[in-house]
């Protein structure tokens, strides 16, 4: 392909955002060291993201996945519950009790006034 458009493309990825957006993604990728689906042909990075999603040698909805995926901050893992037979397996038994510290209000107010006060600063 001598050169590509974004009508060659259009039809692949119907939305012109979300080719913008994929184009950008692959062409990071491929900075990154990911290989290329098609030649080179002396073309820069984003021509080749381009050439790639026209010739349909990467499918956009794994290309959607993985900027997604790239974007996230915190991927919350889900993990199974376990059994409640697991859970009394792991706690040694319905006989086990809670047991909790207690602490009275004058011992929590000496507590609280051995604490040294934080040093005041005038900013």
């Amino acid at each position: 392909m001598a050169r590509v458009t974004v009508e060659d493309c259009v039809d692949k990825v119907d939305n012109r955002f979300d080719l913008v957006l994929l184009a950008a993604h692959r062409s990071r990728t491929i900075s990154n060291g990911s290989p290329l689906t098609v030649d080179r042909d002396n073309d820069k990075n984003p021509v080749v993201a381009l050439r790639e999603i026209a010739d349909e040698t990467i499918q956009p909805e794994d290309m959607k996945e993985d900027l997604i995926h790239s974007l996230q901050r915190f991927v919350e893992v889900d993990e199974p519950e376990p059994a409640p037979e697991e859970i009394e397996a792991q706690s040694g038994g319905a006989e086990d009790e809670m047991t909790f510290d207690r602490m009275s209000e004058e011992e929590l107010l000496r507590g609280l006034e051995s604490l040294d006060p934080p040093e005041r600063r005038d900013d």
